[in-house]
């Protein structure tokens, strides 16, 4: 890069960007300048054939973390909180509060916690530090686009916007004591991103409901053109339903006309809802393959721990008995909703809005949000 932070114009092609964890002390030694700097410190630049060389830094491997680290993380982040602070960012574990969740503005729903906004760069880092605890890499990348496409949203409103869009807007929650051997959880919420995770006597029980958003969905000017943060949970599903041949599409589309959002909202509870669509018992394997991998696509945001919950619920169902459903029109550029649906989980995803070019989906466990089977088990055990 040249003195002004940008490319020579010789060295304008042929780029790969790939984003890595950064180390702590080469995050801490920058100034605080929001969620969009501290992820542009954790970018590696692979420069194939730029100036007559091949250059490739690695900050950190990405490594798996399980419940102990994401217990460090918290509390380190707790630890560098001050008092004041302290107090706005925990709650007690049974507290009313570790319900609460949605995706909308914070103007239409109150949230509580500590706002990323207002942490210091070294708070920032630790706020970070609990969050990627939580996600794999590409789920870390994925949560990070949402954010940045808030902010992004706010310029292409303008000054004339009826909500703040703020990619420093969002909140962390903690719940109960983090610590070995612990009941306790944590929550990162804001616009468009809701995230839960719940721990029960030290073993990482449950990560929903999990509620993700993008607006724009596909950026469409400035710098940025072209990012769709939930390319993969879109892409797939349409990979899927391109497969399917004439009697199978019928099954599948339930309407020619979509519903605006997301049908269960951001309801507490989430009930089954009707079987419709075509189940993976009439599709070939190929197309089974296919519908997994619109289900890795959420599965796989997660750590690898938290995804291998979530692959075993889809399992214990059976793919046989999972149900795909579409309903809008299969154009790309047109209004689009889609839902599977399997014995124990629910997905969720409408892009149903802004012409439309915004995205809402959710990933729902119909006794497992919020950790409330593994919760019933220990009361009847422990109490």
């Amino acid at each position: 890069l040249d003195g002004a932070g940008r490319w020579p114009d010789r060295c304008r092609r042929d780029v790969a960007v790939v984003l890595i964890a950064p180390k702590e002390e080469d995050v801490k030694r920058q100034q605080a300048g929001g969620i969009m700097r501290t992820a542009r410190i954790a970018v590696a630049m692979v420069v194939v054939g730029l100036c007559g060389t091949i250059a490739l830094e690695t900050y950190q491997a990405e490594r798996a973390v399980d419940e102990i680290e994401m217990a460090e993380a918290a509390r380190a982040l707790l630890t560098s909180l001050s008092d004041a602070q302290r107090s706005a960012a925990t709650f007690p574990f049974d507290s009313d509060e570790r319900s609460r969740h949605h995706f909308i503005p914070t103007e239409v729903f109150e949230r509580h916690g500590m706002v990323y906004r207002d942490m210091d760069s070294e708070q920032k880092v630790r706020a970070l530090d609990l969050l990627r605890s939580g996600l794999s890499q590409d789920g870390y990348m994925t949560a990070q686009q949402i954010m940045e496409v808030e902010g992004i949203l706010g310029i292409l409103e303008g000054e004339g916007r009826q909500f703040s869009r703020d990619q420093e807007d969002y909140w962390v929650s903690v719940f109960g004591t983090p610590g070995p051997g612990s009941t306790w959880g944590w929550r990162w919420e804001g616009h468009h991103l809701s995230l839960h995770f719940t721990v029960v006597d030290g073993e990482l029980t449950m990560s929903t409901p999990t509620f993700l958003g993008a607006n724009p969905a596909t950026v469409p000017s400035g710098p940025r053109r072209g990012i769709r943060a939930m390319k993969a949970q879109e892409d797939s599903a349409r990979e899927l339903l391109g497969s399917l041949d004439a009697s199978q599409r019928e099954r599948a589309i339930f309407d020619d006309v979509a519903p605006t959002n997301i049908v269960t909202g951001a309801e507490l509870v989430v009930n089954p809802l009707d079987p419709i669509g075509i189940p993976g018992s009439a599709l070939s394997s190929p197309q089974r393959d296919l519908l997994m991998a619109v289900i890795d696509s959420y599965v796989g945001l997660m750590t690898d721990d938290i995804a291998a919950l979530r692959r075993a619920a889809v399992e214990r169902g059976g793919l046989d008995d999972t149900w795909f459903t579409w309903a809008g029109p299969t154009e790309r550029g047109e209004v689009a909703y889609y839902r599977v649906q399997g014995p124990e989980f629910l997905i969720e995803f409408d892009n149903t809005q802004e012409d439309p070019n915004h995205i809402h989906a959710a990933y729902r466990d119909f006794d497992g949000d919020l950790g409330r089977d593994v919760l019933r088990e220990h009361v009847a055990l422990a109490h």
